[in-house]
């Protein structure tokens, strides 16, 4: 009754995500076409595309907060959102979805922290309410992950009283409470101020340095050629092109990607 185990990768690891033709609709709108494409433990994979490429809806899928309609992904061996008995799949209840999502964090677009709430309450809530961690220790952790984003000064800040920068630092610290396996970011820049943007894109070098797996769906190129392991160039619900970001964002080999990036670069 176990869960079917991808193989493993060159490297002699379970990949920390596979995607096995995965696909994606909205109705009668198809966004992820068959995705195909493995996330090595401890890599930076950066995820670029035009807008409505399905990047976003992909993220979303690896942690179940889409349901696929084929194909299969696995998180570190196992199923996402699944249990194989035999030759079928049997869907997960909420609770065993929950459980398995509590080791992936992600970082949205917007910083969805809770306005009534401090930056030191948003960052224990989670791990005190779902992990039953005491909130003494909640706390010690809170403080700690603040002074990690360079945030150690706005414990007692509210959201509205923090730039934007500032609140989706505080966004990716309690991802990070949670201490997961997987992060997950989604375009964490997009709605910051151009001037805002550096001290994510710090933090987030500091996650990649520190071995965190990170998949990022990004329009910062400098980031993804700087500290990107793999890109992966999505257009049209379908991966387009792949490889080392440098290679794909100095010499891209198919034409779609060419346009994009002269556009983007």
């Amino acid at each position: 009754m176990s869960d079917s185990v991808p193989t493993m990768t060159t490297g002699g690891q379970v990949p920390m995500v596979r995607a096995e033709a995965v696909h994606k609709s909205f109705g009668p709108v198809e966004v992820l076409k068959g995705i195909d494409l493995d996330v090595r433990q401890g890599e930076v994979f950066c995820l670029i595309g035009p807008s409505g490429s399905g990047k976003s809806t992909f993220l979303r899928c690896i942690n179940h907060l889409e349901k696929i309609n084929a194909g299969r992904l696995y998180v570190d061996g196992e199923l996402v959102g699944y249990r194989q008995r035999g030759e079928k799949l049997h869907e997960l209840k909420d609770s065993e979805v929950a459980l398995r999502r509590r080791d992936i964090g992600m970082v949205f677009q917007r910083f969805n922290l809770f306005p009534h709430k401090t930056a030191l309450e948003n960052i224990i809530e989670a791990p005190t309410q779902v992990k039953g961690v005491p909130k003494a220790a909640a706390r010690e952790q809170a403080r700690a992950l603040l002074e990690r984003v360079g945030l150690a000064d706005k414990a007692d800040s509210y959201p509205a009283q923090l730039s934007g920068g500032q609140q989706q630092r505080v966004a990716i610290a309690r991802a990070l409470a949670m201490e997961p396996k997987l992060m997950l970011f989604d375009e964490p820049t997009s709605a910051l101020d151009p001037e805002l943007v550096g001290d994510v894109l710090d933090v987030m070098r500091d996650l990649a340095e520190s071995g965190m797996t990170m998949i990022v769906v990004t329009h910062e190129m400098g980031f993804a050629r700087e500290v990107g392991d793999s890109l992966v160039f999505m257009d049209g619900g379908v991966v387009v092109e792949s490889g080392h970001p440098r290679e794909v964002l100095t010499t891209p080999r198919h034409e779609r990607t060419r346009a994009f990036l002269s556009k983007v670069l």
